[in-house]
């Protein structure tokens, strides 16, 4: 039996010797975490760092392949089937980047959902609301239970999801980039939700890459790199460029950063002006003939909404592009393809291939007039100019017209920008090509860019990998708050890249 010093000295969550490994992949290396009672901890790291993997332990959804995960005094173990609801019933509860809140329901059935209060056998609505207005006032959140979640702004909607993981006395609540699709003014309102949920006994898990945010609203950090924990720190000690190291360490060296001189090179596309509430806000830049321009941010600064403004996917509430001297105030989608510019999607599963169809019509679908005649198209000038884009992009299968959703994540995006080199594209926007492709392919993705560039083609290179933008770009521009806070020429030190990430101006 604990006394009452004992069990305050229990550690709410712990995880001892964890590993976890996928194939190919070691996600987690031995790795020890301990959290306390009523503790804000942030859990930073770049991406594939093991951050992720750790939430995944810790709520259950997934088992280490070795190693102990412990919840208070009980250890989380058991069947996969059973264990989620297991860490559940224990009190770790977490709110991920993409709500699960139902739109066409209250916000009181939303905090309710799969646990309706029930009288007589029907749901007791007097009751439902009563708890939902408990849950909501512990937080602060000034919400109406009877509010349809549709009708709710951003900001709202998160504290609603905050609310609804409070129910039931939660011991561990992990809000993983709470605030990533939020404007400045309503972070304030989720980091005084946890300042009470902190308050209240409850231990925090907080993933962000925001410094400024961190240092307000947690005491410590654990930094993990490569799927170790490179360390804890004391955030009121701990000055950025430290942490930077830490998350980084050395890494990164193992390619030199872009040397080129500047780029003078006429413009290409002029963005004047660009407005679009709330994620942009008078956005300037210039793309020169020749020129790979990076452009960095954290998660939600509004840089796929850029790319998708420029290419007409998304309208905006005010400025100006120019091709090639030419201004397009309202610009379409069919249209700014017509005048040379090339896009891929942030997420190639959904919106870059179709995945039951060959590498073959992958590749011509941006241009089928080429392969065509009278309409009809033609299957030897299309094998032709397939085997001239999987020659020139390294795609590796087995034949031209095998079906591009078996082929790896590296391949499927060589294919993708494959389409617009076929397609004559004179600019291409890319959106994180390199996201969920391995170290040889990105290799083989940078080497592709810099050739395009020498051709005279034009880039414009979105990455959440922070140290391949110096490896691949000529010039880098940074996105916060809605506009361009800082430009950096090559060569680009990452160090210095990231430390202007994570500061906050």
């Amino acid at each position: 039996m604990f006394t009452t010093t004992q069990t305050e000295a229990v550690p709410v969550a712990k995880v001892v010797d964890g590993n976890k490994r996928y194939p190919g992949v070691v996600a987690l290396d031995n790795v020890n975490f301990t959290l306390k009672k009523g503790e804000v901890r942030a859990l930073l790291g770049k991406n594939g760092a093991g951050k992720s993997t750790l939430i995944r332990l810790l709520t259950g959804s997934e088992s280490p392949d070795s190693g102990e995960i412990w919840i208070g005094e009980a250890r989380l173990e058991g069947d996969e089937a059973t264990l989620t609801r297991r860490a559940a019933e224990l009190g770790v509860r977490a709110v991920y980047q993409e709500l699960s809140l139902v739109e066409g329901l209250t916000v009181a059935e939303n905090l309710c959902l799969g646990h309706w209060p029930r009288r007589n056998g029907m749901v007791d609505h007097i009751r439902m609301k009563n708890e939902a207005l408990q849950s909501l006032h512990s937080l602060g959140v000034e919400v109406s239970p009877d509010q349809l979640v549709s009708s709710l702004s951003p900001a709202q909607k998160q504290l609603v999801e905050i609310a609804r993981v409070m129910k039931g006395e939660p011991r561990v609540v992990i809000l993983d980039e709470p605030t990533s699709s939020l404007a400045s003014a309503e972070v304030e309102l989720v980091i005084t939700a946890v300042k009470k949920m902190s308050a209240l006994g409850v231990a925090v898990i907080y993933v962000s890459h925001r410094m400024e945010e961190i240092r307000r609203i947690a005491s410590c950090a654990t930094i993990m790199r490569d799927g170790q924990v490179a360390g804890d720190v004391v955030l009121d000690s701990t000055p950025t460029g430290h942490i930077v190291s830490m998350m980084l360490g050395r890494a990164h060296a193992y390619s030199s950063p872009v040397e080129t001189s500047v780029i003078n090179g006429e413009p290409v596309l002029e963005v004047l002006g660009l407005s679009q509430s709330p994620k942009l806000a008078g956005i300037n830049f210039t793309l020169r003939r020749g020129e790979v321009l990076g452009i960095a941010g954290l998660l939600g600064a509004g840089r796929s909404e850029l790319l998708k403004a420029i290419v007409g996917l998304d309208a905006f509430d005010s400025g100006e592009i120019r091709v090639n001297g030419e201004a397009i105030k309202r610009p379409d989608y069919g249209e700014m393809l017509r005048r040379g510019i090339g896009y891929t999607p942030e997420n190639r599963k959904e919106a870059g291939v179709i995945p039951w169809l060959g590498v073959d019509e992958n590749t011509v679908i941006t241009n089928r007039h080429k392969v065509s005649v009278r309409g009809v198209l033609q299957w030897e000038a299309i094998r032709r100019v397939t085997h001239e884009v999987m020659a020139r992009m390294t795609v590796k299968a087995a034949s031209s017209e095998t079906p591009i959703g078996t082929l790896s994540g590296g391949n499927q995006q060589k294919v993708v920008i494959g389409r617009w080199v076929y397609a004559g594209s004179q600019i291409l926007l890319l959106d994180e090509p390199t996201r969920g492709v391995d170290i040889e392919a990105k290799q083989q993705i940078y080497r592709i860019v810099r050739e395009l560039a020498a051709e005279g083609k034009s880039v414009v290179f979105i990455s959440s990998e922070v140290e391949e933008l110096p490896l691949v770009c000529d010039r880098i521009l940074l996105l916060q708050h809605g506009t361009f806070t800082r430009e950096f020429h090559s060569p680009v030190s990452v160090d210095a890249l990231m430390s202007a990430i994570l500061t906050v101006h």
